[in-house]
């Protein structure tokens, strides 16, 4: 088959204009420690403020619907689907454009994270189901990829993690060089700017967007660690230190803005990967994580430096977190293709 990037088709900045946000509703009981209610009026939360700024639509079992809507009120859709879990960014469709109005879906190929979770039949269809219902054309890679795993400027730059693309539990035999050259093909990428490493304990391997992700051309906001004794401290120095020393698609120097990470957090002796790093950039907004932690406020700033013709919104995120993940980890954009109506 012909490659997206063949055709024209690229991913587009997280910060270009949006048609609506997806999410899903969360399901898989055993990952939130009895404490699944909790989580779901978190997701709702995190539904109403995106909301604010954009379309929304919540994917969820049928059993779940009428739960969901009532927990996400009248600003919220609901879409019934079948679902094994609630990471929208990992699961769903990465929508790739043309610059001519034209929109597709990248189906990665799912095996939860490197088989981290027996059952996946239906999240591993999602992406198909969703794009059928959309009447969008789907692009079936023939690659293991989470949307959590990479994150583009839009003009030809992607960050991404040694620790998950180079990891045999995604793409066995799959070299350096020809995980390069696919995400070339189906990003429409020209650089690729590698890390070697993500948080601590991360159940996705070490994720890019717990730990970096472009704020606008040639800006990286990346997560440091400021405590000698932790053990994201190096890991997070050796990635700053490879960002400063980068130059972007467009031979940009890269300038860093960093992000403390919260206190350490731990649920059931494990370590859990708080990071400010993992925000959604909505149409004229951000919505990004506190924990309520001292760094919270010094967090917030720097979003908004970042992001200074956006409204920053932070939503409490510590019953998301128990779960493996955050708020870029539980929404997936679909990017607005400048047709007119």
């Amino acid at each position: 088959m012909t490659v997206p990037a063949a055709e024209g088709f690229h991913m587009p900045a997280e910060w270009q204009p949006h048609e609506r946000c997806w999410m899903a509703w969360p399901c898989r009981e055993e990952i939130w420690d009895g404490r699944i209610e909790d989580t779901r009026q978190a997701f709702a939360e995190v539904a109403r403020a995106i909301a604010e700024f954009e379309p929304v639509t919540m994917i969820a079992n049928p059993a779940d619907v009428a739960a969901a809507s009532l927990a996400c009120g009248r600003g919220v859709e609901i879409l019934p689907m079948d679902i094994d879990d609630s990471w929208m960014r990992d699961v769903g469709p990465t929508y790739v454009v043309d610059g001519k109005g034209g929109i597709a879906g990248c189906d990665w190929h799912f095996n939860a994270w490197g088989n981290v979770y027996e059952f996946y039949n239906n999240d591993a269809r999602l992406a198909e189901l969703l794009l059928t219902h959309q009447g969008i054309r789907r692009l079936d890679a023939p690659f293991v990829l989470e949307g959590g795993a990479v994150h583009t400027d839009g003009e030809g730059t992607l960050l991404t993690t040694e620790s998950v693309l180079l990891n045999p539990n995604r793409n066995p035999g799959m070299s350096k060089q020809e995980t390069e050259q696919a995400l070339r093909d189906w990003l429409g990428v020209e650089k690729i700017i590698w890390l070697p490493d993500g948080y601590y304990e991360d159940e996705t391997d070490g994720h890019i967007d717990n730990i970096a992700c472009f704020a606008g051309p040639g800006v990286v906001l990346a997560a440091s660690c400021p405590d000698r004794s932790d053990p994201n401290y190096e890991t997070f120095n050796a990635n700053l230190e490879i960002l400063r020393a980068s130059t972007d698609a467009k031979g940009r120097e890269l300038t860093v803005l960093t992000l403390d990470q919260p206190a350490r957090m731990e649920e059931d002796g494990k370590r859990l990967s708080c990071s400010y790093v993992n925000f959604y950039i909505a149409n004229g907004g951000i919505v990004m994580p506190g924990f309520e932690d001292r760094r919270d406020n010094a967090a917030y700033r720097t979003v908004a430096q970042a992001f200074p013709d956006h409204n920053v919104v932070q939503v409490p995120s510590t019953d998301i977190i128990r779960g493996g993940g955050c708020i870029h980890c539980i929404t997936q954009q679909q990017p607005g293709t400048g047709r007119v109506p």
